[in-house]
């Protein structure tokens, strides 16, 4: 095995190979982007998103669509939802609030499960 081969873990020209976690996290990414994608052409094709640290858990990404729609996802690392918020091509904002923040479309639900027992809701059990 040449010098090359051992750096490239191949053949020349070939670029180093991904190790086991990147191509998960690739692999991660890819489906998650997908699913940002799924739910983008279901409010056409107009989706933005926030990302959220969750600690250990890793990164929320909220995804708000331009009919005030709004899902999202959990990521095992902030840099998969990222890359996957790239893949995707949605529009990221740093924060979620003011002008995004008003984009959102609630009902009842979240109402009731945002007050809990407190306006008669169900409570959080």
């Amino acid at each position: 095995m040449t010098e090359t081969e051992t750096e490239t873990g191949g053949a020349t020209g070939g670029g180093p190979r991904p190790t086991r976690r990147e191509a998960r996290d690739e692999r991660r990414a890819a489906r998650l982007a997908k699913q940002i994608g799924a739910f983008a052409r279901r409010h056409d094709g107009a989706v933005e998103g926030q990302l959220a640290y969750l600690g250990q858990a890793g990164a929320r990404v909220v995804l708000v669509a331009a009919d005030g729609d709004w899902g999202d996802l959990v990521a095992p690392t902030h840099d998969v939802a990222l890359k996957a918020a790239e893949k995707a091509g949605i529009t990221l904002h740093e924060s979620f609030d003011g002008e995004f923040a008003a984009k959102v479309r609630t009902g009842p639900y979240e109402w009731t499960r945002m007050a809990g027992i407190q306006l008669g809701g169900p409570a959080n059990g």
